[in-house]
């Protein structure tokens, strides 16, 4: 039973650091452009202690409304009773990844952009929606060479 409601409370698991992921933090990551309107996920780590979100973000995804020097700030839907609030967080570089939430939609976009423009040089309409699979096509199973069979439980039989 806890006793401790701290701000970082209950999270041994939820900070800790990837497997051959500790030491110091890769440059790398702080030299990725944040744009606003982009879409970030918030995944705290643990190397660095300012600018770190609270635990209810970790794991969340937002988009970027301000963009500073060493940090982003993003916006984030909180369910709260029956309503959604808008939470600004401001977050440092080190705890905040861009999102791939939305690749599969650009890249349909991309492809339908190509097959429009295919169809459009040939002279032809094309239907660009996405539909659903249709059921099975309907077929008739012969017995003539496939007897049905009956299946029934094997009886226990002990071995010893």
């Amino acid at each position: 039973m806890p006793h401790s409601f701290g701000y970082r409370a209950r999270t041994r698991d939820m900070f800790k650091r990837g497997f051959k992921d500790h030491g110091p933090i890769k440059m790398s990551t702080y030299l990725i452009n944040y744009r606003i309107g982009d879409f970030v996920d918030i995944k705290a780590n643990a190397a660095q202690q300012k600018g770190m979100p609270h635990k209810y973000y970790h794991g969340r995804t937002g988009i970027v409304y301000n963009v500073t020097p060493h940090a982003v700030g993003v916006i984030v839907y909180k369910v709260v009773g029956n309503r959604y609030i808008e939470k600004r967080v401001n977050l440092r570089v080190e705890h905040v990844k861009h999102s791939k939430c939305r690749q599969e939609f650009l890249d349909r976009v991309k492809r339908n952009h190509d097959a429009h423009a295919a169809a459009k040089e040939k002279g032809e309409r094309i239907s660009l929606k996405r539909i659903h699979t249709l059921p099975r096509e309907a077929r008739t199973v012969s017995i003539a060479q496939n007897t049905p069979q009956t299946m029934r439980p094997v009886p226990y039989e002990t071995t010893i």
